[in-house]
């Protein structure tokens, strides 16, 4: 079973978590810019976080052969923040970067007049890039966010085909099908989505404009739910080419408008910018 994990924030993980998903056959992933759970005080700060995504990130996942590439953004819940408005100005320098796939994450966390324009200006960065787009639906009130976010794609001129609308549930994803944007879901160990249910909506919806990610970040969710979820379909009937299209080609397809995707080799070399992540003498 070979993985393209499109939504995984790996900044908030441990070496083992790379360690183990190479271990079970994660050769790639994206990595969104989000809300790091402390908040954000100035630009320098986004300035700082934005370079390890396209940097030591990237490094630290070549070091277990996962080919890294990210999504760059001012985040839905930041945007309410006067603090971090600044950041609109210098995302041009990183949406021209290699490596970076999509804006993302944008959306919605309380749906405020902030928030509005925020995400409008973020999808005018992503045609002017042309790349697609990473769409995050809220936590709360999320029926009426989803309709609120498919609103604002479509004032917005950006096509459909190169969104995904994440965070799916139940409730949300047939008004996304019916879109013509990509679904997207997160697996979760108790919020979200679980991989039984996942098989639920595949059968449902089919394995077309689906992409299942862990989304695992700093709170109680696990890098191996994308491998979870391609056991449980085959446990459900689906077949191996299935599976692969889902974990694999899906992600590739999506995040491969971008221009920007690399799934050559990613073993590079022990350093980077001369640091290491190896501490003290190899046994």
């Amino acid at each position: 079973m070979r993985i393209f994990d499109p939504h995984i924030h790996m900044t908030s993980r441990t070496t083992d978590d790379y360690a183990a998903m190479a271990a079970h056959g994660v050769q790639a992933l994206v990595e969104p810019a989000f809300w790091l759970g402390q908040p954000r005080t100035s630009v320098g700060s986004f300035v700082d976080y934005f370079d390890a995504l396209i940097g030591w990130e990237p490094f630290r996942a070549s070091q277990f052969g996962i080919r890294h590439h990210c999504t760059i953004a001012l985040n839905p819940k930041e945007a309410n923040d006067p603090r971090c408005r600044e950041v609109l100005g210098v995302l041009p320098r990183y949406l021209a970067k290699d490596g970076v796939v999509a804006v993302g994450e944008v959306g919605y966390d309380s749906m405020t007049p902030e928030e509005d324009e925020v995400f409008a200006a973020q999808l005018e960065l992503a045609k002017r890039f042309e790349l697609p787009v990473l769409v995050h639906t809220p936590h709360r009130d999320k029926a009426a966010g989803t309709t609120r976010t498919l609103d604002v794609v479509r004032e917005s001129g950006v096509p459909a085909e190169r969104v995904v609308v994440d965070h799916l549930n139940e409730v949300t994803v047939k008004e996304v099908a019916d879109s013509g944007c990509w679904m997207g879901f997160s697996i979760y160990p108790d919020t979200k989505m679980d991989p039984d249910r996942m098989v639920v909506i595949l059968r449902q919806f089919g394995t077309e404009r689906v992409l299942v990610n862990s989304a695992a970040d700093w709170g109680k969710s696990d890098p191996l739910r994308t491998y979870a979820t391609g056991r449980a379909m085959l446990a459900a009937g689906f077949t191996e080419d299935d599976v692969d299209q889902v974990l694999w080609r899906n992600p590739v397809a999506f995040y491969g408008q971008s221009g920007r995707l690399d799934l050559s080799d990613a073993r590079t070399g022990d350093t980077f910018a001369g640091n290491s992540i190896l501490r003290g003498a190899r046994s």
